[in-house]
């Protein structure tokens, strides 16, 4: 066969974690504060001219001669594909990993991202787009970290969120790397790093074990054990009464607060009886309730229920003694749902860029 012949490569495969970079700098000759050094330009998106002190007097000889390979390399490992601005100060990003997969990423207002942490998701939450393929693939710590470099190259960001595609706890140990190397060489206080989680058990030990532990925010929808598994037929099968007793352990050992998350589903989970039972579940708790409307999407049955209806069941809570904080989704006019924007994506639209479609 000529060469002209030769059929087009294959992109790169591999997938990298955080030990993996750390790896390879120590086989050029990096020692911990190299290494260090060369992760913090990578995930605060730093030229490598930054620094009062100038690499060639500060990395061995092969470490500097290997960093602008390792550099782009690492940058490769998410690209982007797509933004979509919202009127809100939000940006939605469509995010192509090494292997052509995609993943959403969302710029928020004041400085925060929200990232992924698996293509798909195997929770399976009927409001969610991101579960309706299932699990795809793992997220590799190291594309987590990219994720944020990425949105670094844009605009600032000192918060970030887990609350994009995926559901964290299935995703552990890549995640908690992740968080590592955020809340030290990153730059990002750790109460600014919101681990978001369904409830799975092995979360509460292991968030407070670390060394960066993170704010958690917990998707509860409803009081309703038999409504709670409905609605989210893969999570842990804890009661949210369960889910709440473990959440109130981590608060107080932390000194955060924890996020209860609560989409809000026109007609499903916005009764009067479930405004009783939120008052029995959640006073005198160390934490806030995060209500946000749901994003509607036209393949999903649910239904945004009407702002003014929305904003009375957040007061009368708060007057209740919950401290309730109404939230609008960002990126509400720019398909802001988890999934959606991925999902428009692998519709075929005469998009430049191929999507690999799902195993």
């Amino acid at each position: 066969m000529t060469q002209a012949q030769s059929p087009a490569r294959s992109p790169p495969t591999t997938v990298f974690s955080i030990a993996d970079i750390e790896h390879r700098l120590t086989a050029l000759g990096a020692n911990p504060a190299h290494r260090q050094r060369v992760l913090r330009h990578w995930v605060q998106a730093l030229p490598l001219s930054h620094g009062r002190r100038q690499l060639e007097h500060f990395l061995p000889q092969a470490v500097r001669e290997a960093l602008p390979g390792l550099m782009e390399e690492l940058d490769g490992l998410a690209t982007l594909v797509e933004s979509h601005p919202g009127t809100d100060g939000s940006a939605r990003l469509l995010v192509k990993l090494q292997d052509g997969q995609t993943v959403e990423s969302v710029l928020l207002p004041r400085d925060g991202l929200c990232v992924s942490s698996q293509v798909g998701c195997a929770v399976g939450c009927q409001f969610c787009m991101t579960g309706r393929d299932g699990l795809i693939r793992q997220v590799s710590s190291a594309e987590i970290v990219a994720q944020v470099a990425l949105a670094r190259r844009q605009r600032a960001v000192k918060k970030v969120v887990f609350m994009g595609m995926g559901e964290p706890s299935h995703n552990l140990e890549a995640v908690m790397e992740a968080i590592h190397l955020l809340g030290t060489v990153g730059n990002i206080g750790h109460k600014n790093l919101v681990f978001s989680t369904v409830g799975d058990p092995r979360v509460f030990e292991r968030l407070a074990s670390g060394a960066v532990k993170p704010a958690l925010a917990l998707s509860l929808h409803t009081t309703k054990a038999d409504l709670r598994r409905e609605l989210l037929p893969r999570a842990p099968r804890l009661t949210p009464a369960e889910i709440v007793t473990a959440g109130e352990r981590y608060a107080r050992e932390t000194g955060y607060p924890i996020q209860y998350q609560w989409t809000l589903l026109d007609g499903v989970n916005d009764g009067e009886d479930e405004l009783d039972a939120i008052v029995g579940l959640l006073k005198g708790k160390y934490g806030v309730l995060n209500m946000i409307p749901y994003n509607s999407v036209p393949e999903l049955p649910f239904q945004r229920p009407d702002w003014e209806k929305a904003r009375d069941i957040a007061r009368r809570l708060h007057q209740r003694g919950i401290l309730t904080k109404l939230r609008d989704s960002a990126g509400q006019d720019v398909e802001g749902g988890c999934g959606q924007l991925r999902a428009r994506a692998a519709q075929p639209r005469g998009r430049t860029v191929p999507i690999q479609p799902a195993p």
